[in-house]
């Protein structure tokens, strides 16, 4: 634990009334896993007495759970810190997550920061925050951060409540694959997992309090391992829960993903036939040179592999755009590769430099011009292939889980495999799953009705 330098620009604020009121936001950038830790620090913040407030709206407390993955994404946050303090001059401001870990220096110097807390100590920032009656803006910001994150398994510090009807569960952190690329390793740590015990306590909270699909979360979920249990064990005991109705994987690397999983997704009518497995290029050479553990011959024979076993399985992937070195010609594999396998969607990255990573010391950079354009490719293939996916959809009578509230008189759910689907507005869905026939489809949505047996079928129509 360390205290951080003097401020200059902070010597003389003038915010420095104490706060009477316990209002709090929270703003999450970045990964689902991020997203499941933000729920957690909520959960922290009521019990320390806050009470939540949409960000945005003005508030005593922003706690800024961050990424580092891209430039973008520190930049991102730097405004949001600002952009708080606009409309809540006397928020006391509290930065957490990646960037918190790996931009520390550079977070100290940030105009109306109060408080850094690194990953290691990421869950128990609401112990660190003043109470109520003693939040006050800081002249030198308070930093919890160490960089050595610990390596054991862990335990949660108490269960969240999620705000969507998809309850994300924290199954495991950290990374040692060492992508060249990749500021990860360096922001959340080696691999370790969450106890098993500690899982099966809150996925019973969950399905006790009304949840129907988990989401299984982490940095490289493949590789969990626990008191001799490993991923596919975990699988086989959600599989069992008679109270859970769907258990869905996030995002995993090609080389966890294997006949036992696939076989469990196969056989099981819980787990959700999708999977998100980054393949990043589409060329060998890059990924060598990218340190990733895959070739694209393997690549290929997994996701062939995958349909043959789960033929309405729904499949996105990563690909990273402009990494150094990509030749036209590999960028043209990896356009003819992402063309060729039937994924349902693309999540389409420009390369973007990360301090303490490998992939600075290549110097055979991608012009950005280049990048700019293969990028818009890719863009052009992700809506293609998310179109074609949902016109695959339709004549066919899907389950769909209803998320809370409309847009645009429509309400929204998601399918097993992944598919968006929405219908007009039929009262209050949230948290039912009910079947709707497939009708139309877009490229960001399928559309349809519920089916008679539930509701008076709805006019579809297109936003």
């Amino acid at each position: 634990m360390s205290q951080g330098a003097t401020l200059p620009d902070h010597a003389c604020h003038p915010y420095n009334a104490p706060m009477v009121t316990t209002r709090a936001s929270l703003h999450t950038l970045g990964c689902r896993l991020n997203q499941a830790e933000t729920s957690i620090l909520g959960e922290g913040l009521r019990r320390k007495g806050f009470e939540l407030v949409e960000f945005g709206q003005p508030t005593d407390v922003l706690v800024l759970n961050t990424c580092s993955v891209t430039e973008d994404a520190e930049r991102t946050s730097r405004y949001l810190i600002r952009k708080t303090l606009k409309h809540s001059p006397h928020a006391f401001i509290a930065v957490t997550g990646c960037y918190a870990q790996t931009g520390m220096e550079t977070l100290k110097q940030q105009t109306g920061v109060d408080l850094i807390v690194g990953h290691q100590f990421k869950l128990d920032l609401p112990a660190y925050l003043p109470s109520a009656q003693e939040l006050r803006k800081r002249a030198i910001p308070e930093i919890h951060h160490t960089k050595v994150i610990a390596r054991g398994d862990f335990d949660l510090p108490y269960f969240s409540e999620s705000d969507s009807t998809r309850a994300s569960v924290k199954i495991q952190d950290g990374c040692s694959a060492m992508c060249s690329f990749c500021i990860i390793p360096f922001a959340r740590g080696h691999e370790r997992s969450r106890t098993f015990e500690d899982i099966q306590r809150e996925v019973e909270s969950l399905t006790d309090r009304g949840y129907r699909e988990i989401v299984l979360t982490g940095v490289n979920i493949g590789q969990y391992m626990h008191d001799g249990r490993d991923f596919c064990a975990l699988l086989r005991w959600l599989d069992q829960q008679a109270s859970l109705e769907r258990i869905r994987i996030s995002s995993i690397e090609p080389t966890t993903v294997g006949e036992e999983m696939l076989d469990l997704l196969a056989s099981s009518e819980k787990l959700c036939p999708y999977l998100h497995i980054p393949m990043q290029s589409g060329d060998d050479q890059v990924l060598q040179t990218m340190n990733r553990r895959h070739t694209i011959k393997a690549y290929i024979k997994l996701i062939e592999t995958a349909l043959t076993k789960i033929p309405n399985l729904g499949l996105g992937t990563d690909l990273l755009v402009g990494f150094p070195g990509e030749t036209d010609t590999a960028f043209r594999n990896t356009l003819a590769v992402a063309t060729d396998l039937p994924f349902s969607y693309l999540h389409v990255f420009p390369y973007s430099p990360r301090p303490g990573t490998a992939a600075l010391r290549i110097k055979q950079h991608v012009p950005s011009a280049a990048v700019k354009k293969r990028t818009a490719l890719l863009l052009d293939l992700d809506r293609a292939k998310r179109l074609a996916f949902h016109n695959k959809q339709i004549g066919k009578t899907v389950s769909v889980l209803f998320e809370a509230g409309t847009r645009d008189t429509y309400r929204f759910g998601t399918t097993p495999n992944f598919t968006k689907v929405a219908v007009t507005n039929a009262g209050d869905l949230h948290n039912q799953i009910l079947p709707v026939t497939i009708t139309a489809a877009a490229d960001r949505f399928a559309y349809g009705y519920l089916t008679p047996s539930q509701h008076t079928p709805s006019t579809v129509a297109v936003l």
